[in-house]
């Protein structure tokens, strides 16, 4: 790669963002080779960046009833439901 060229790249993300919903992100990642030049040397560096381009929520459709059963077995599960 020719110093001070620039390598990109698009990331796409989803996060869960509650009952129903999802966080939806799109970054852009950046690579870039640059030469620091100072009086007595030349220093070549890699510099990685990367930025938030768009963030958007996903709202589906709300549900009747939810139910929390994270740690519950499968025993105490049927006899919430029943």
């Amino acid at each position: 790669m020719t110093d001070g060229t620039v390598e990109t790249d698009l990331r796409s993300e989803f996060k869960e963002a509650g009952i129903n919903q999802t966080l939806h992100r799109i970054y852009l990642q950046v690579k870039c080779n640059v030469n620091i030049l100072t009086p007595y040397n030349t220093i070549t560096e890699t510099i990685y960046n990367q930025v938030l381009l768009v963030e958007g929520v996903i709202i589906g459709n709300i549900p009747d009833a939810y139910y929390n059963l994270e740690g519950l077995n499968g025993d105490q599960m049927m006899e919430m439901i029943e």
